[in-house]
């Protein structure tokens, strides 16, 4: 298509470059003749149509035409005045294939361009994308392409094992064919977003070196009814073809809810939907996975596909891909390191515990976060600081340097988060706080409190729970103590904490009025809602259920009065030098509280730091605090 539109302006260029003749009047051009006054050069050329030829004037040559008018068209009197006066002269007839072409291949061109470029440059926009009806958009990686491979995936082992099967199967068949043992069809891939599933299917097809099928449930479906299902049947066609071969559909909930009910596909209706399902459902009940061919699938929403289509027989095993623990996470953030350049004192077992319900897509950010951050830096590695800041970033949001809080205001911050941090050191099953700051971050959190668990929880006794709670009451309480009135900031700190101590009663079955009942989050037992229905508890244990809760919540708050009162000197001080350095680490607030280390002194650090307020003073803002993001302790 270069080398055409090449030559078309080439041709173009020239046909403008080239000299026009002179157009002249017919009857003009007699009379010049007759009377003598035109100077023929050469041999004129006469068709029915026109006569041209070249005339001297003033010493050089000129190109000249004329038209020769319809009623003197077949008649002699131009040859005749020819003869003459002695004028050479020849006739031209017009060429066939000149007019062929004019009158026949231009206009095909003309229609081709015209197809092409107004008709299939939209085939793949819009409602034009119907033009593509027989074109699957499934994306086939060669063997020569997947570089995946296990030692890329960390942090779900278990998931590895059962897919170690499939590798071998796909490499040794006869292995399991032999004792008379049948490979599964179809392997479904279930767990939170961001854990690794697509991930997964990748490294099985590179460690078994086969290709790869990749296709997504929306792309089955369209605008033309039967078009997701031709595209199942010709997709797995393909992977026939190339067996031994891994087809793998992500998001595969698109074609595969259930078609009744109220999660259905349109309320059971026959749609495309329904149509690529079935379409799905036979194909895997036909093709024989002894060829070769692995079917699997990932989704984050189990709850909603068809019972026929997770049924054995067709995806056979069913591989959670859950969220990795603090091993996996620390597995995980070495095969994202690998290729960072990291400072000799990077814990990795640390950045682990700080990242509980972390998913390995959300490592992988953090660090690239921190390497971006040393770059910025302009540092030669990452170092400890970048990636506790980039966790930091993707728990609160980025540091609001801009932010601009009265004394008054960073006064109560820093007594409500040493508040939160006091209760959390007495508290015997609370997690080590891991650091306090009042540095503002995101749309809401003005400071936080930070706590790292030492390993990941399952199971919560309710000696634990209650120490939440006196932990999250442990910020209001510091404000009634100090100031004797409370702020807005601890708006999130209460609903957290009547969420908690509303599932101590209506969940786990942890008081005592109550017994060991549950009723669901919302006083449904099955914990699900239908239009019309209405709570299952009467409205006298409801009255009970909200007195419990609220006995359990005033029992924490009390806790947290008597242990900040106890403590108000250290209270104070810790506040005071949290306004001067904003950040305090939790191991020196920890050795700071059980007096093995000297607490420092606040206005040395003052005058060090050239009263290093981060923010100017200004009036205290009247409007509400908004609620900080989930995974904060926050004013």
């Amino acid at each position: 298509m270069w080398i055409v539109g090449f030559l078309a302006v080439l041709l173009v260029f020239n046909y403008l470059a080239a000299p026009r003749p002179t157009s002249i009047p017919y009857s003009e051009l007699l009379t010049r003749i007759e009377q003598d006054r035109i100077k023929i050069v050469g041999t004129l050329e006469i068709s029915d149509t026109a006569v041209s030829g070249t005339f001297e004037e003033d010493g050089r040559e000129v190109r000249f035409t004329s038209t020769i008018p319809p009623v003197e068209q077949g008649t002699t009197k131009l040859t005749d005045l020819l003869d003459a006066k002695g004028i050479e002269y020849t006739g031209v007839t017009p060429s066939a294939w000149q007019s062929i072409v004019l009158g026949w291949v231009v206009p095909l061109l003309l229609f081709g361009a015209l197809w092409f470029f107004l008709i299939r440059r939209m085939s793949g926009a819009g409602a034009s994308a119907a033009l593509n009806l027989g074109r699957n958009r499934v994306k086939i990686y060669d063997r020569k392409e997947m570089k995946t491979t296990f030692a890329d995936v960390a942090g779900v082992d278990e998931a590895k094992e059962e897919l170690r099967e499939i590798v071998d199967f796909l490499k040794n068949p006869k292995k399991y064919q032999r004792l008379g043992g049948r490979i599964p069809k179809g392997v479904l891939l279930l767990g939170p977003p961001g854990c690794g599933k697509t991930l997964l299917a990748r490294a099985v097809a590179g460690e078994a070196n086969v290709p790869f099928f990749f296709m997504s449930g929306s792309e089955f479906v369209e605008m033309f009814v039967g078009l997701g299902a031709a595209r199942v049947r010709e997709l797995f066609q393909q992977a026939k073809e190339k067996a031994p071969a891994l087809v793998f559909l992500d998001e595969i909930d698109t074609i595969g809810k259930g078609r009744v009910g109220a999660l259905g596909a349109g309320f059971g209706a026959h749609d495309e939907r329904e149509q690529t399902l079935n379409q799905l459902l036979v194909e895997m009940d036909g093709f024989d996975s002894s060829k070769g061919v692995i079917i699997m699938a990932a989704t984050n929403r189990p709850d909603v596909l068809d019972p026929a289509l997770v049924r054995p027989g067709r995806f056979d095993r069913q591989v959670v891909v859950d969220r990795p623990d603090l091993k996996g996470r620390e597995e995980i953030l070495r095969v994202h390191t690998r290729g960072v350049a990291l400072d000799p004192s990077v814990d990795l077992r640390v950045l682990a515990a700080r990242t509980p319900g972390f998913t390995g897509a959300d490592l992988a950010n953090i660090v690239n976060e921190a390497a971006l951050l040393a770059a910025r830096k302009e540092k030669d590695a990452v170092t400890m600081e970048e990636l506790e800041e980039a966790i930091d970033r993707a728990a609160a949001g980025l540091e609001r340097k801009s932010r601009v809080m009265s004394e008054k205001e960073r006064e109560i911050v820093a007594k409500h988060e040493m508040g939160h941090a006091l209760v959390a050191l007495t508290a015997p099953t609370a997690d080590p706080v891991h650091r306090v700051s009042i540095i503002p971050r995101g749309a809401a959190a003005l400071g936080m409190t930070m706590q790292r668990p030492l390993e990941d929880r399952y199971l919560l006794t309710e000696p634990e729970l209650k120490d939440r709670l006196a932990v999250l009451l442990g910020g209001r309480t510091a404000e009634e103590i100090c100031f004797d009135q409370i702020s807005t900031g601890a708006q999130n700190d209460l609903q957290r904490a009547t969420e908690i101590a509303r599932a101590m009663v209506t969940e786990y079955g942890m008081s005592p009025e109550i017994g060991p009942l549950s009723f669901g989050p919302d006083g449904r037992r099955d914990g699900f809602w239908y239009p019309g229905m209405g709570r299952e508890i009467s409205d006298a244990l409801a009255e009970r259920i909200d007195a419990e809760v609220a006995r359990l919540v005033n029992e924490a708050h009390e806790r947290a009065r008597a242990v900040l009162t106890e403590h108000r000197d250290f209270l104070d001080r810790m506040a005071e030098l949290l306004m001067v350095t904003e950040v305090i680490d939790g191991k020196d607030l920890k050795a700071y509280f059980e007096g093995t280390q000297p607490i420092p002194d606040v206005e040395e650090l003052r005058r060090e730091r050239g009263n290093g307020r981060r923010t100017k003073p200004t009036e205290a803002s009247p409007h509400a605090v908004p609620p900080p993001p989930p995974g904060s302790l926050s004013a």
